[in-house]
């Protein structure tokens, strides 16, 4: 009997990946993501993928995969993949919701001591022999007000860790209610988003990519914040409108940003790379071995659930495939 075939167009691996080798034909084409059209072509030969954020699987891709049973993301957003014409073939689509969490809410905290203290300029100060210390006279985040826009499990995590430096906590999230644990456990306060751009002296974004949420912040956004505010995107970089957030900068409306995705990626070189009160990071927020661990652990292991007939348990749409459909 012929072993189903899982094709993997990302750099994933890691024991679990040679655990896959056991039990199936698995190809790994880790630079695939760049050419859809071969994506497109042998996708019909595979009844699995795992991807990372850089495959698109549009319907265009999507309706090649006449066998496949399963796709397997190695993160949390969705917003490359078309789950609505996944579902209509009756594909499973498993996702890593919550293991990289703690890795992206604690470099969100490193970032924002590193704009606080002035890390980045500092240190190239050192780099070039000065030692001029009273040119990065930075602030603590002791008693700051911290705003986080989305209480998932990220913001949560951020918020515990915030907490716990002693930094009060503003929450927006039209989802959460106020006695959701996330709100109780870290004592934060839900506040709308007027009151949150007015008050925080960080503010960290972690929504989703939706229609509703692309360039959720834009300059008039930036304008409403205090000019010594710090603004940091660990979520999608398209969330935020970067020309705003250039200008933004470039009029002293805000303090800084830390950002570690971006509108385009990779993205070309511009403005925002000669500012020092702008830190830049290439999407590394869930790029720690633990993290990494954790989530080829279990996108392998749904992967493996279905192929094998059992249930999938991250699952976003249903836990076993489903009869294709026609797609209009």
């Amino acid at each position: 009997m012929t072993k189903p075939a899982i094709l993997i167009t990302e750099n994933i691996n890691g024991r679990w990946i040679k655990e896959l080798k056991t039990r199936f034909t698995v190809r790994i084409e880790q630079n695939l993501w760049k050419s859809p059209d071969k994506l497109k072509n042998i996708l019909p030969d595979y009844s699995a993928v795992i991807v990372r954020n850089q495959t698109h699987l549009s319907k265009k891709i999507l309706v090649k995969g006449t066998k496949l049973q399963i796709i397997g993301r190695a993160g949390a957003g969705l917003d490359n993949i078309d789950v609505d014409v996944a579902s209509q073939k009756g594909i499973v689509v498993s996702n890593t919701p919550d293991q990289n969490s703690i890795s992206v809410a604690e470099l969100t905290l490193g970032m924002m001591l590193s704009l606080a203290r002035k890390l980045k300029p500092a240190h190239d100060h050192v780099l070039e022999d000065g030692w001029q210390r009273q040119r990065f006279m930075g602030t603590e985040l002791y008693d700051k007000n911290l705003g986080v826009i989305g209480l998932g499990r990220i913001g949560f995590l951020t918020s515990l860790r915030a907490n716990a430096l002693g930094m009060n906590i503003l929450a927006h999230d039209i989802y959460v209610s106020p006695d959701a644990a996330s709100v109780t456990e870290t004592h934060a306060e839900l506040v709308g988003l007027e009151e949150l751009l007015n008050q925080a002296d960080f503010i960290s974004c972690h929504l989703p990519l939706t229609p509703e949420t692309k360039h959720f912040f834009n300059y008039e956004q930036f304008c409403r914040m205090k000019s010594t505010a710090f603004f940091l995107n660990l979520s999608r970089g398209k969330v935020v409108d970067e020309e705003g957030l250039i200008r933004a900068l470039q009029e002293g409306e805000i303090g800084g940003a830390g950002l570690d995705v971006r509108e385009k990626e990779p993205p070309e070189k511009g403005p925002l790379s000669r500012m020092d009160n702008v830190i830049l990071t290439p999407h590394i927020a869930a790029f720690t071995q633990e993290a990494q661990e954790r989530v080829t652990s279990a996108v392998c292991k749904d992967v493996t659930s279905v192929l094998e007939g059992d249930a999938a348990k991250n699952f976003v749409n249903f836990p076993k495939p489903k009869s294709s459909q026609a797609l209009i």
